[in-house]
């Protein structure tokens, strides 16, 4: 991965417009797109003529260098593979030789930035350009200690428009299916901003062009990264229209490119209260399997079940025996990483995530409008600064809130915290573990996580039956 400050041009080289009628046309067209191509992008200093001396070992060796850094094989030939390449959606800059630098900015010299979204394409309702860019802010943000807030007015770090055509910085869009979007490295002004062609067909999905993609992309070359020659890398100079969008990830190559200019997300302030809360020594994603595992927080949602840690979350559902491995923010961009506790009211189709005062209510992948709000809404005490568990009982209409070595009981009937509480955790659920992460309710039982290990505990008992590892749910 290299990094260094740049303008950025997502485009697709311009083809020969006569029509190809035989061989020598056929020829003809693919060299002068392959001189285009060399010259824009690997420095490549030559006329036509020269271009077309088969014999010219510089021609041969510019070929092969770009086949290596695009992952085809160096054969130094225009095969089919090599000109199909050629011609797909990618980034105006250079992958070697001269570009546009600018000395002295190649990333910011802060840790909080803004953006503002200052107009917005037809192609799709606002709300969902607002989430396509937020989600790709939070894919930068879960990595680094870069954090980001939005402006809806002024002037802001990165500023992201619509334009079409020529646009006032100098470098014109081109119409539908060349020039997808631009963006500037890190600095004051014009610099850092992103402007997307609306003459592209934006869309939520691989229907057309992605903007959640292609906005992550940009936004990874306004906070000062370079393009990688590794395929599998969002910053790797061809748009992939066939990413998983639902699973998609940062490869490490992209991680290890942000962090070495800003450095990995700082550690959690909060101290853990049991040791194996923290991630293990050495271990940046969580292991399913590690017998030191535990869990922020668990929550069933609609029939699955949901197991939080860090920033990410298993997905484990009836119908497929391996659980999913995902980044909150692929589902919620809004929702904070390392929570606190989360619970399913099934009669509500509502799950409640929590973290530090505040908590979100999500309905499926969407998060509902007033959110976040105090956790001293629902009734707890000031002196209640954060939730460390949570369930909710759907037969008799009631929520456990767990705090330390106490709990509190919500109707959600009345929508009130009842009389009575808190009760101490040893005097109702003895034999559980005072200090709870996580807890479960699954065929007629309770399970009660703490740390490494959950217990399983019978309500009509009131006893403990099993304990079990953290992670037998994720058939470990």
């Amino acid at each position: 991965m290299m990094h260094l400050a740049f303008l950025v041009l997502l485009c697709l080289p311009v083809c020969s417009a006569y029509p190809l009628s035989g061989a020598a046309k056929q020829e003809d067209s693919n060299s002068d797109l392959a001189q285009q191509y060399l010259e824009n992008y690997y420095n490549l200093k030559t006329d036509v003529k020269q271009f077309r001396r088969k014999e010219s070992n510089l021609i041969v060796k510019k070929i092969q260098q770009m086949q290596k850094f695009l992952g085809l094989a160096a054969t130094g030939k225009l095969d089919s593979d090599t000109l199909e390449v050629m011609r797909k959606p990618r980034c105006g800059v250079p992958d070697v030789g001269h570009f546009h630098t600018f000395p002295g900015i190649p990333k910011w010299r802060k840790t909080h930035l803004t953006y503002r979204i200052v107009n917005y394409t037809l192609d799709l309702p606002r709300d969902a350009v607002d989430s396509a860019i937020e989600k790709a802010v939070k894919v930068w943000e879960e990595v680094t200690p870069l954090t980001f807030s939005r402006l809806y007015e002024g002037e802001a770090d990165i500023m992201i428009s619509f334009a079409v055509k020529e646009h006032g910085d100098f470098y014109s869009f081109d119409g539908s299916g060349h020039s997808l979007a631009h963006a500037y490295p890190p600095g004051p002004g014009l610099y850092g901003d992103i402007h997307f062609d609306d003459d592209e067909n934006w869309t939520e999905d691989a229907s057309g062009t992605n903007l959640f993609l292609v906005a992550a992309h940009e936004l990874g070359h306004s906070l000062g990264l370079f393009h990688s020659a590794n395929t599998e890398a969002l910053m790797y100079p061809l748009y992939n229209s066939f990413t998983e969008l639902t699973r998609f990830r940062l490869s490490q190559d992209d991680v290890n490119g942000i962090q070495s200019l800003y450095g990995p997300p700082p550690a959690s302030t909060e101290e853990p209260l049991v040791p194996t809360k923290s991630v293990p020594s050495g271990s940046r994603t969580p292991a399913k399997c590690d017998p030191a595992l535990s869990f922020d927080a668990i929550s069933t949602l609609r029939g699955e079940y949901l197991f939080f840690k860090d920033r990410y979350f298993w997905r484990r559902s009836h119908w497929n025996s391996e659980p999913e491995f995902h980044l909150i923010s692929t589902f919620w961009p809004s929702l904070p990483s390392h929570l606190d506790a989360a619970y399913e009211v099934n009669s509500r189709d509502t799950v409640f995530i929590f973290k530090g005062n505040e908590f979100w209510a999500i309905r499926g992948n969407e998060v509902q409008a007033g959110y976040p709000r105090g956790i001293h809404t629902l009734g707890f005490p000031p002196t209640i600064r954060k939730i460390d568990a949570a369930v909710s009982d759907k037969e008799k209409k009631k929520t456990y809130f767990f705090v330390e070595d106490k709990y509190w009981r919500f109707d959600e009937n009345s929508q009130s915290m009842e009389q009575g509480f808190p009760r101490l955790i040893a005097d109702d659920f003895p034999g559980v573990e005072p200090k709870v992460d996580a807890v479960l309710q699954a065929f007629g039982f309770f399970y009660f996580f703490s740390g490494s290990s959950q217990f399983e505990f019978d309500p009509n008992a009131r006893m403990v039956t099993r304990i079990l590892k953290s992670n037998s749910w994720l058939h470990c």
